[in-house]
């Protein structure tokens, strides 16, 4: 039986050289071999294929047998692929090519495929995955390793991560504007707890963020809260009357400009937060990842929707 585990690279490198000089003699120069040294190399080819690779023509010149010529194509499909293969290592190990898994908290889902898209173009060859969650979820993803890259409001306390700043996140209330807190002027930041509010699940950040708000205004009085899942909903809730809400400004601002939603003029509002892009500090970017990174980084932000 033939024997593909002990064929080799000088054995099918000697079959080339052969075929393209004629002569064993002339072949062994080319490769910087002896004469004898190709020899046996064609021998253990033969040996191992259990055929002939070669033959002596009429002119004295050597040439393939039809196994030879079926071997020797072989060896340059390997070769090509060989070639291939080191450029694609190249590429992963340069950071011009690979797979980063990006993770974006729920109200990131307004700009992160932009994001995305834009990443593509300029990095074709880098695929981005997009995972959107909420806060915790996300920060579970970054714990469990699931994503490499992160963007979310104030970076988590656990796992341990290194951050930057993207831009600014503002946070605001909205009402439909027939509702009678839609006017002008400042709104009495102790009218809002005899509204019914309207917010995230239990881990949103933008549930944390509400809580803190109005708790801080209401010094812990109770207050009417209807939950939700998600901003869409929450923003058709508040069109239809059924409440008001603290939302980030970047999720309505197609709704404000226009006019199905209105800002309350709130005194400490809007609420400035930042978001951030983060990774473990424990774990070490691929190449690719602090590609990306650095990518975005430099954007400034400017792929943030702008009011």
């Amino acid at each position: 039986m033939p024997r593909p585990d002990a064929i080799t690279f000088k054995q099918l490198r000697a079959l080339e050289a052969v075929e393209r000089y004629g002569t064993i003699t002339r072949a062994a120069e080319a490769i910087r071999l002896t004469p004898p040294a190709v020899h046996t190399q064609l021998r253990q080819l033969a040996e191992n294929m259990k055929a002939d690779m070669l033959r002596r023509g009429d002119s004295g010149r050597m040439e393939l047998t039809d196994e030879g010529r079926l071997v020797l194509a072989s060896a340059r499909r390997i070769g090509t692929e060989l070639e291939t293969c080191m450029k694609s290592v190249a590429a992963l190990r340069d950071g011009h090519a690979g797979l980063v898994r990006l993770g974006v908290v729920s109200t990131g889902k307004y700009f992160a495929p932009a994001l995305v898209a834009r990443l593509k173009r300029e990095f074709p060859d880098i695929k981005v995955e997009l995972t959107v969650g909420n806060r915790q979820q996300i920060i579970a993803a970054l714990d469990a390793r699931q994503v490499q890259l992160a963007i979310m409001g104030r970076p988590p306390r656990a796992p341990e991560n290194t951050s930057v700043l993207l831009g600014p996140h503002p946070h605001l209330i909205i009402t439909a504007p027939d509702h009678p807190l839609a006017q002008d002027g400042p709104v009495d930041p102790r009218a809002l707890l005899k509204e019914t509010l309207i917010g995230r699940e239990e881990g949103s950040g933008t549930r944390i963020l509400m809580t803190r708000f109005l708790d801080r205004i209401g010094e812990g009085r109770p207050y009417d809260c209807i939950t939700m899942s998600s901003n869409e909903t929450i923003k058709q809730a508040v069109i239809a009357g059924l409440g008001i809400a603290l939302i980030s400004q970047h999720t309505v601002v197609e709704e404000l400009h226009a006019g199905r939603l209105v800002a309350l003029t709130v005194p400490g509002l809007p609420i400035e937060r930042a978001w951030y892009l983060l990774h473990r500090s424990d774990d070490a970017l691929s190449a690719a990842a602090k590609r990306i990174k650095s990518h975005v980084a430099g954007l400034k932000g400017s792929f943030l929707p702008q009011v």
